[in-house]
């Protein structure tokens, strides 16, 4: 299951709403289960689970 958590960050030119995605994956070495976690634009968080 994917989760996402909604943070607001300001910056010089205005304030940008990033999200802090996790998607499980598999290890490629190992087979094993990996949380991979960034933080991203809201805009951008659907392409970030659509990518495998």
């Amino acid at each position: 299951m994917a989760k996402k958590a909604v943070a607001t960050f300001a910056a010089k030119t205005g304030a940008k709403s990033m999200v802090r995605c996790i998607r499980l994956e598999r290890s490629p070495k190992t087979g094993a289960y990996v949380f991979n976690e960034q933080l991203v634009e809201e805009a951008k968080a659907k392409e970030f689970f659509e990518k495998k």
